[in-house]
């Protein structure tokens, strides 16, 4: 019997111009596709809000206790896949949909300024590329210094081994909800791979 692996999917509420988020639109499409038996999978909004990732990036960690954590991200300015390999500590001052900024512009008190996934995005984007979801993947070194990169520090202050985050285009710029989701669907094999199932 393989070992149940357990991965959390979040995507973004809405803010500004993206009045439907591109990113949990792709992650409500993942329910609908064929994904392993032994796989488990949670998919998570959160508001566009510094205090709303304060409290559910923690909560998924220790409700789930999850193999792999996924954050999914719109970007106006990305036309593929975007793997971010590292997320950055300082810099949050721009306000959320409440109006509101962290207490100070970092995401930890005495973090590093940079935390790298262990998880390797270049294999990661190799494997999206050559397979035949038919959307292409890039890897970055910048998540951003908004809500993304906030969620994506945090995760990975609380474990870099298996956080990760991908920016997907807004939506049908050029790829619909589900194509989006089927390129997060080879991205999310291609991570596991690289994951060693906890079998404590």
């Amino acid at each position: 019997m393989p070992h149940e692996r357990t991965v959390v999917v979040t995507g973004f509420g809405p803010f500004g111009e993206h009045r439907v988020n591109a990113s949990w639109a792709a992650v409500q499409e993942m329910s609908k596709l064929d994904l392993p038996d032994n796989l488990s999978l949670i998919q998570l909004e959160i508001p566009v809000e510094y205090k709303a990732v304060d409290k559910l990036v923690p909560f998924i960690w220790e409700k789930y206790k999850p193999d792999l954590v996924i954050h999914i991200g719109v970007s106006g300015i990305a036309s593929e896949l975007t793997l971010e390999q590292q997320g950055h500590n300082n810099g949050y001052d721009k306000l959320d949909v409440t109006q509101m900024v962290p207490k100070t512009p970092v995401c930890k008190e005495n973090g590093p300024d940079c935390i790298l996934s262990q998880i390797n995005m270049s294999s990661v984007c190799e494997d999206i590329n050559s397979s035949n979801c038919n959307v292409k993947a890039v890897v970055s070194y910048c998540a951003g210094r908004y809500l993304c990169g906030y969620a994506y520090y945090t995760s990975l202050h609380h474990n870099p081994s298996c956080s990760a985050f991908i920016h997907v285009p807004p939506l049908n710029e050029p790829y619909s909800a589900h194509q989006l989701a089927l390129g997060i669907r080879e991205a999310l094999l291609s991570m596991l791979k690289q994951i060693n199932p906890n079998d404590s």
